[in-house]
């Protein structure tokens, strides 16, 4: 159960970089006089920062950042706060994409076309302590962690190393281009090309891209 104070005042961050879905959420929020917009961070950087000196009961996070991913926002304050309670909202449903966001250390996700006064049960689960879910996640996450060899599992086998340079490649970086940007030689670059295309069983570059786009794993973190 949650202290009395908590349960009187919630004092919640608000990310996102569209000003009318954050008017948006702040509308609904006010709807609860124990819900607070503690403050509001359009950008990763902030929202860390944020945290960090507000140190919220509750941070609602969209994914898609002008910055940086917001996975990378989530991984960040969970390292400093592993009890930090974070509804991630995203465009994206694909059950690859839930469990990703999920096994980061979220405490919740809804989808952003859903964003309505299921925001007060999701906040009232997390801040009761459990994981907010909707049915439907649920059932994907159980499909996704049941398929063997899937996109996301082939993705999560590469090295961090080999993350980043599949993205780069991805974005249509060449590999003197890379290695310029990373500083290390070609030849290493090389070699962690061959290792990619081999761990995802492909050939070509184009088939590089194709899966890239295909499973939704484009500027994922590393």
């Amino acid at each position: 159960m949650l202290e009395h104070e908590e349960q009187n005042n919630v004092n919640i961050v608000l990310v996102d970089d569209h000003a009318i879905l954050i008017s948006g959420l702040k509308l609904l929020l006010q709807k609860r006089k124990a819900f607070q917009v503690a403050g509001v961070a359009e950008s990763g950087k902030k929202a860390m920062e944020l945290y960090k000196k507000l140190k919220p009961h509750l941070m609602i996070l969209d994914i898609s950042l002008p910055d940086m991913n917001g996975l990378e926002v989530l991984k960040h304050i969970k390292t400093i706060d592993e009890n930090a309670k974070i509804i991630v909202l995203t465009m994206y449903e694909d059950e690859e994409y839930v469990s990703l966001i999920m096994e980061a250390g979220a405490s919740g996700y809804i989808p952003k076309a859903a964003v309505d006064e299921e925001l007060y049960t999701a906040i009232d689960t997390v801040m009761e302590g459990y994981i907010y879910l909707r049915p439907k996640e649920v059932t994907s996450m159980m499909k996704f962690r049941q398929s063997k060899g899937s996109a996301f599992q082939l993705y999560s086998s590469l090295s961090p190393r080999e993350k980043e340079i599949m993205q780069l490649m991805v974005k249509g970086y060449s590999l003197t281009e890379i290695a310029e940007k990373l500083i290390i030689s070609i030849k290493t670059v090389d070699t962690h090309k061959t290792r990619i295309f081999q761990k995802l069983n492909i050939h070509k570059k184009s088939e590089l891209v194709e899966f890239t786009l295909k499973n939704n794993l484009f500027d994922l973190p590393s």
